[in-house]
């Protein structure tokens, strides 16, 4: 299915979540410390990414969609720096700040082509902050096709429920990456989309296909889902809706780096649901996207071309 530029030029989504940065420290490791069995890392170059929900949004924008993005960020250096970088890529950014919030940073040090440490920086927001981010969510949901919800588990999401009471009673799609082991804050959502680890989280093992189908249906059931998008890692992806399931099988290519996979496969899912694409005909096409993302280093982004390049 193709679905044109033109078409998805048109698709608006609200994306609403925790933002990060991506800090990304490259050097070379030519020796062992003395002071412990680790390497030591001669810092040669450092890199700045969006990350989190505003690398959701930026995936958005990267498939010719538009993206605003709704999060709460603190009034840091670190923020400062996240409205900079996401003001340069075509999101509208629509900042709550919180003077008690600690910008969430994810550094990460590469040596030999490896990462070596991820060091986070981190709190969570005051629920002052985060009453006046679902005002501003009611306010600018009338102008957007789809919602998507990028839970990190930071707590920018704590009042998900009330946000997607709204956006059902406003008739819009709801698309929910997951995080945590209680899903009913996502219930009345359009489809959630957890990895194989999150669901398990949340229903328990499964050793048999009939036993995760079954698992999957009690769940969608319990929460009042249209759909539950399971992504599968190398294999590939499975959608349970109303209609039954489909599977599609991961797109084969060398797979370099998984950071991020998630932001683009849910991403170019709200992209093309925005885009009156049902989700049965936009999952394939997710699952493409991942693919391709895969293949790149870092939390990284896809293009219209590259998603709609003949196989």
């Amino acid at each position: 299915m193709t679905i044109s530029k033109a078409q998805l030029a048109k698709s608006r989504v609200l994306v609403v979540g925790d933002a990060m940065i991506d800090r990304y420290w490259y050097g070379a490791v030519d020796r062992i410390s003395p002071e412990a069995p680790v390497p030591v890392v001669r810092v040669t170059r450092e890199e700045l990414r969006i990350g989190g929900a505003a690398n959701v949004a930026s995936n958005v924008v990267s498939l010719g969609a538009q993206a605003t993005l709704l999060t709460v960020v603190g009034d840091d250096e670190a923020s400062h720096t996240l409205e900079s970088l996401v003001a340069k890529t075509g999101i509208t950014p629509h900042f709550g700040r919180d003077a008690a919030l600690q910008t969430t940073v994810k550094l990460r040090v590469i040596g030999r082509q490896q990462q070596l440490i991820r060091l986070d920086f981190e709190n969570s927001p005051k629920s002052e902050v985060l009453a006046s981010q679902t005002a501003d969510f009611i306010k600018l949901l009338p102008t957007h096709d789809a919602v998507l919800f990028s839970d990190y588990g930071k707590g920018g999401l704590d009042h998900v429920h009330l946000m997607i009471e709204h956006a059902q009673a406003a008739g819009k799609p709801v698309l929910i990456d997951p995080k945590g082991s209680d899903y009913s804050r996502y219930s009345g959502a359009t489809v959630i989309t957890p990895n194989r680890a999150e669901l398990q989280q949340v229903v328990g093992s499964w050793s048999s296909e009939d036993e995760l189908r079954a698992k999957s249906r009690a769940l969608l059931d319990k929460l009042g889902l249209q759909a539950l998008l399971l992504t599968r890692s190398e294999e590939g992806m499975t959608l349970y809706d109303a209609a039954g399931e489909i599977s599609v099988a991961a797109q084969a290519r060398e797979v370099f780096d998984v950071t991020g996979a998630g932001d683009t496969v849910i991403a170019t899912l709200a992209a093309l649901v925005g885009a009156g694409l049902p989700l049965r005909e936009a999952m394939p096409l997710a699952n493409k996207a991942g693919g391709i993302v895969v293949g790149k280093f870092g939390t990284a982004t896809v293009s219209y071309d590259e998603l709609f390049a003949a196989p």
